[in-house]
Parts: C-alpha cells; structure tokens; sequence
C-alpha cells in the first residue's frame, strides 16, 4: 500500500493577480486562512490558480512562496503539468528543488495523446522526481479520458499514487478502485461529488468550495471518515446550490468573484477569463448569503 499525500479536503487555490503580477501578500492571507479554516492540503498552480495564463517566472515563483508560507503545516502540492512532457519534468523538479510534498500533474492537452503516450508522458515524470505525483484526469478541459487499464498501469509505479478524478463518472470511479485497489488513492475533482466518491473508497477533494467555506469541504470529509455518513451527506446537499453557482460559469470565473465578496483582493481574471454575466453574479451573491459566508 502507497502511502497517500493528504487525506480530506484540499484546496485548489485561487491567485490574486495585480495588473503587474502575482500579489503574493493578499496569496498568503489567503493561506493563512485556509490552514486556520481546517483545510487539508494546499494545491497551487492548479486550474482554479489561472496557472495557464502564468509565465514561467511566475508559475515557479507561487510554487516556491506557497511551500515557504505553509512551512510544513500542510501538504503543499504544486500543479506542475504540462502538455509538453519535458516542460512538466522542468517544472516538477523545480517544484521538488523547493520543498513541494507532491504534485499534480494534468493530462497533456491540445496535441492530446494515446493512452500509450499518457503512460510513457507520467512514467517520464515520476522517473525525474522522488515525490508523489497525482494524476489529474480532467477530459472537460484537456480533450484527454485516462482509461481504467491505464490507470491500472500509472498505479504499478511507485511514486503515482493518486488520481483527481474530475471526469464526473462515478462508474468510472467504482472501475478505478477495482483495478488499483490501494496502489492508488482517489480525490474527487468535483465538489459535488465528495461523498459519493468517498462512498468508493475516495481520500477526499481537491475543491474549488474549499476557497471560500474551507470548513464545510472539510467536515464533508471528516464527517464521513468517522462514520456519520448522513451528516457528511446532508452538508454535501445543502451545500450543492453553492457549489453549482461557483461552477455556472468557467472556473474560476465565479470563485474569484466570490472571494471579493468575502473581503479578499483576489484581483483580476486574466484573458480570455472575463467578468461575470450580472445576473449569475446575482445568483452567487445570493447563495453566499444564504450560507453566512458574506
């Protein structure tokens, strides 16, 4: 059995931007809040952190200030993939150079793969690490399914462990566990469906929730952890007006929006994201305020 890198909720978090870059102040109150919060792990550079819209430059540098700002409190994990596969062996050592506790690596997207490539692609990055590396599976954004005899081969290496899983198949999920058993753990990658991928086996989330009600996303967990399923089942459905609003547009179009309504200077969406429609602006603001969390 692979030990796994955190077990709960962890947060897929934003980036507040400036007109000139990343504002690394406002990223570690945001931090700081998270970790009082009950958060589980700490993922950067992730979807939800615009991390297609950084440069280089910066993509290392939010790297490198999570994992000095956590300072060990948390697992930090630092989305390093890429759809080239040298340019995610780069980042990945990097993100290991300066102390990362795993990573997340997404599919290849656009020039996409075959399944035969989706191995040789994670073989050749685990085989340039001595961390952990979860397996993103995402095929909404990248045009790229991982299949379950693929993850069955991903899960013979040592240091592919788990899997977010965000294709929204819960068979998928149940056939995943099957073929890998232990030797690799599964996140859901949608936030409302945490429990059911609990109920298969699941470690937890790597949630978008998680930004602006970090408790919730985690007592979802740790309630079904010690056994009081229909709690952690009642929060995940009282919470699913929530989460369908922070998803009805493009993440992360509605939680950066949601994090201002908090208090937070989360800054600016960066091209091609763009501002939300007012009237699902409207639609947020008011399941923010029914949660008490504005």
């Amino acid at each position: 059995m692979k030990d796994i890198v955190f077990s709960g909720a962890g947060v897929a978090i934003i980036t507040p931007f400036t007109d000139d870059g990343i504002n690394f102040d406002e990223l570690g109150r945001i931090i700081e809040d998270q970790i009082a919060g009950g958060t589980d792990a700490i993922v950067i550079t992730g979807t939800t952190g615009e991390s297609a819209t950084m440069s280089d430059e910066e993509h290392k540098s939010a790297i490198k200030y999570a994992v000095d700002k956590v300072a060990g409190r948390i697992p930090v994990i630092a989305g390093t993939g890429s759809n080239e596969t040298d340019y995610a062996i780069q980042l990945s050592r990097y993100a290991e150079e300066v102390g990362a506790d795993a990573l997340l690596v997404v599919t290849p997207y656009y020039n996409k793969c075959t399944q035969k490539g989706l191995v040789k692609h994670y073989y050749a990055v685990a085989d340039a690490v001595n961390i952990p590396i979860i397996v993103y599976n995402v095929p909404s954004r990248t045009g790229v399914n991982i299949q379950v005899s693929t993850f069955k081969e991903l899960s013979k290496h040592p240091r592919i462990v788990a899997v977010k899983e965000a294709s929204g198949d819960l068979s998928a999920v149940a056939k995943i566990r099957h073929a890998c058993g232990d030797d690799l753990a599964i996140y859901s990658g949608n936030d409302d469906q945490i429990v059911p991928i609990l109920s298969l086996g699941g470690k937890g989330v790597i949630s978008v929730l998680s930004n602006v009600a970090p408790k919730t996303a985690h007592d979802i967990c740790q309630l079904y952890f010690d056994g009081r399923v229909q709690e952690a089942s009642k929060l995940q459905i009282d919470y699913i007006d929530l989460i369908s609003a922070l998803f009805c547009e493009v993440n992360p179009i509605p939680v950066k929006v949601a994090m201002r309504m908090k208090g937070y200077d989360a800054g600016i969406l960066r091209l091609p994201l763009t501002e939300m429609e007012p009237e699902h602006e409207a639609l947020l603001k008011q399941c923010m305020k029914a949660h008490n969390l504005i």
